[in-house]
């Protein structure tokens, strides 16, 4: 089975083909010949999943699926959740947000948070949403190198290290993004099982 993951971000991109294996084949936007970027203007994970594979879906004609991905802390009322990757305004660095997130935490003892996924997967020109949710809490500093975005402050539930300080398959233990991609599968294993 060939599926487009509709992102340009190439982390996401090993992270879901780590979590795939061999088990289908994703080919990238620009292995797919798409080179634009689609726009998350909405206030949800959810509707900015569906806007991304629908745009992939309608220039292609192929299944495809995209995520959304958020941060959200309880003690800031969910934030920054669906504006993760433009906390800190726009053209801004991870560093730059978890610089954000820090300060606003800064004297607060609830550091529970949880990481939030949503799979958008247009196939057969339907649309079927998968979540992946991922608790833990945040760290007062950074710690490790690996991973991406916010992986240096958050620290999921069970674990002891970041997920910046775990390298892939530690990480794919507790990810919210192989969580959803996980139930992706499993879909996906039962609509061919009943063709």
């Amino acid at each position: 089975m060939k599926l487009i993951f509709a992102t340009n971000n190439a982390h996401k991109i090993e992270e879901i083909r780590s979590i795939l294996g061999d088990r289908m084949e994703i080919l990238t936007l620009k292995e797919a010949g798409i080179d634009q970027d689609i726009p998350e203007p909405f206030d949800t994970l959810e509707e900015n999943a569906v806007n991304k594979s629908k745009v992939i879906y309608n220039l292609t004609g192929m299944d495809c699926f995209s995520e959304d991905t958020g941060l959200e802390v309880e003690a800031l009322d969910g934030a920054p959740g669906v504006k993760s990757a433009r906390y800190a305004g726009d053209g801004r660095s991870s560093s730059d947000n978890i610089q954000k997130l820090l300060t606003n935490l800064e004297g607060c003892k609830n550091r529970n948070a949880r990481f939030r996924t949503v799979i958008s997967l247009f196939i057969n020109g339907k649309d079927w949403l998968f979540e992946g949710i991922c608790p833990g809490r945040i760290l007062q500093e950074t710690a490790g190198n690996s991973g991406f975005g916010y992986d240096p402050v958050f620290i999921p539930e069970g674990a002891s290290r970041s997920f910046a300080q775990m390298d892939m398959s530690e990480k794919n233990l507790y990810s919210h993004r192989r969580i959803a991609t996980e139930k992706l599968v499993g879909f996906l294993n039962e609509l061919s099982a009943n063709h």
